[in-house]
C-alpha cells in the first residue's frame, strides 16, 4: 500500500505538477470575490491522523442512480466532494432513463476519505455512472488500489459495463449489492452468477445510507485487497 506522504503520487500525479496546480488553486481563490469567508471558517478541518501509516486510492463505481454519492457522503470523515448536477432533457439522449425520483448525477467524481482502524486512511473516488464517461476512467483509475463496484439488484444488467471495464483495466474489486427498499432478494449463487464473479471476488449486501453497513464493505474490500498482494508476494 502506499505510505500516507505518496498518496498524490499514488494518483498519478508529480510533485512538481502537484506544487503549480496548488499555486493555481491558491490564485484562484484569491480572485473568487463571490466566495463567503464565513462559510469556510465553518468548515471543520480534519487532518489525517498521526496513527496513519498507510494510505490507499480507492474507486466506487456503478451505474447511474446506484448509491456512489451517498456511500461515500456516508462513510466520509470530511465533507465529501460532489459535483452533483441536475440532469436535464439533452442529456436524457445519451443516458439510459433511470427512476423518476432521480432527478441529479455525477458529472465529473465523488472525493471521500475515512480512516480504517487508525492506521490506513482510504481515498474514495466516486465516478460517474453514465456510459459515455466509462472512457474517463483510465484517468481516474490511476494509481487506485482497488475499486468497491455497486450493484442495484433492480437492474442487474446496468452493472454489466461497470465490472467489465474494471476487469479491463486490471483493477482488483468486490462487490457491494445495495439494499434498496424495494429491492428484489436473491442467493449469493444467483447474484454470482448473475454477475459472472470469480469464486474469490467478495460479495455482500450494503445500505448505502447506513454507516456501519457501508464501512463494513469498504473493510470487505480492503481485506480482500490485502489477500490479493499476499498472495501474489
Amino acid at each position: 500500500m502506499n505510505s500516507a506522504k505518496d498518496v498524490d503520487s499514488g494518483g498519478g500525479v508529480d510533485s512538481k505538477s502537484g506544487v503549480d496546480d496548488m499555486k493555481d488553486d491558491a490564485d484562484a481563490d484569491k480572485a473568487d470575490d463571490s466566495a463567503d469567508p464565513d462559510d469556510l471558517a465553518d468548515t471543520p478541518v480534519m487532518y489525517v491522523q498521526s496513527s496513519v501509516s498507510g494510505a490507499a486510492k480507492i474507486l466506487v463505481v456503478g451505474p447511474m442512480g446506484v448509491g456512489k454519492t451517498t456511500l461515500i457522503g456516508t462513510v466520509s470523515e470530511i465533507k465529501p466532494l460532489s459535483t452533483e448536477a441536475t440532469m436535464t432533457k439533452a442529456g436524457a439522449r445519451l443516458d439510459t432513463a433511470v427512476r423518476p425520483s432521480k432527478i441529479t448525477t455525477t458529472v465529473a467524481l465523488d472525493f471521500g476519505r475515512i480512516t480504517l482502524g487508525g492506521e490506513l486512511v482510504l481515498y474514495l473516488f466516486g465516478t460517474p455512472g453514465q456510459q459515455r464517461f466509462l472512457p474517463a476512467w483510465k484517468d481516474l483509475a490511476r494509481g487506485a488500489l482497488g475499486a468497491l463496484a455497486l450493484v442495484d439488484t433492480r437492474d442487474l444488467e446496468a452493472s454489466f459495463d461497470a465490472i467489465g471495464h474494471l476487469e479491463d483495466l486490471d483493477v482488483p474489486f468486490s462487490v457491494a449489492v445495495n439494499a434498496f427498499p424495494d429491492s428484489v432478494l436473491h442467493s449469493e449463487d444467483d447474484l454470482r452468477s448473475a454477475l459472472d464473479l470469480l469464486p474469490h471476488t467478495p460479495l455482500v449486501i450494503c445500505d448505502a445510507r447506513e454507516h456501519k453497513s457501508s464501512v463494513k464493505a469498504l473493510i470487505s474490500l480492503v481485506t480482500h485487497l490485502i489477500e490479493t498482494i499476499t498472495e501474489a508476494s
